[in-house]
């Protein structure tokens, strides 16, 4: 995931791993949905940024081997798996470097663009990439369209999980990460010059991986929840037990995703 200096959920920590494959369990249906809906097939010339192993072992099945998929990322270590025919993976940094060629039938980002500084200039450098009439999905949360992480707050369990999401917004907010991403996408993409520009939500309610995301990254962000005073070790720790227990009903932030072509 292409991010910014601030961005604290660290791919080299040993949670990393946890969040992948939540966020594969909870996106990759739609996302694979939408590709689909877009039209891809035997040949296509794909590049996936930010790129997760998941969608590019599916991307490469569908282009077939006369196809291609560029997967980049500013750190590839978690892509050497993929990295074979008709798959080419580079490192990239989508906020500062041009795009990694040109004619590109498909270009697709998930969870990347929310952590570039200059949103507009990755976008225009992924338009660049494609053909006319080439198809871009983007896809982000949005972390303030719904801010809760137990929206049935019935209980003081339920009240902690949302004060401790609270906290966790709020490191985001101190690091410079734009947490109203996903609405704006439709406007951006018609900004930069896209057509038929449509788009829509995920929002995920009570799934395992939904418990499995939570504790992944309350663990990686719990030294600094507790530095900044947002909460104690002793509420992680309850939360923690909280969730699994099981008794939570736990969601993650909307998914947006947006779509457009090349005219």
């Amino acid at each position: 995931m292409t991010r910014t200096d601030g961005y604290f959920l660290d791919n080299r920590q040993t949670e990393a791993a946890e969040h992948f494959s939540a966020f594969a369990a909870l996106f990759d249906p739609t996302t694979f949905r939408h590709l689909e809906a877009l039209g891809i097939g035997s040949g296509w010339r794909c590049w996936e940024v930010g790129a997760g192993t998941t969608v590019v072992s599916w991307l490469a099945k569908k282009v077939g081997p006369t196809g291609r998929v560029v997967a980049t990322d500013t750190d590839t270590s978690r892509l050497a798996s993929a990295a074979r025919p008709p798959v080419e993976v580079k490192a990239h940094d989508l906020g500062a470097q041009e795009p990694p060629g040109e004619g590109f039938d498909l270009v697709h980002a998930r969870l990347a663009l929310v952590h570039v500084t200059d949103r507009e200039r990755a976008l225009r450098s992924m338009v660049k990439a494609l053909r006319p009439g080439g198809r871009l999905l983007v896809e982000d949360a949005d972390p303030t369209l719904q801010p809760l992480l137990c929206p049935d707050e019935y209980g003081p369990e339920q009240q902690l999980a949302n004060r401790l999401r609270q906290g966790f917004r709020s490191l985001l907010a101190d690091r410079g990460t734009d947490l109203p991403c996903g609405r704006t996408l439709p406007r951006l993409l018609r900004d930069a010059g896209l057509a038929r520009v449509q788009a829509d939500a995920y929002f995920p309610l009570t799934s395992p991986a939904c418990a499995a995301l939570e504790s992944a990254t309350i663990r990686q962000i719990r030294d600094q929840l507790v530095t900044a005073g947002l909460a104690t070790d002793q509420e992680i720790d309850r939360h923690l037990g909280n969730v699994t227990s099981g008794a939570l009903d736990l969601t993650t932030a909307p998914m947006i995703s947006a779509w457009g072509r090349k005219q």
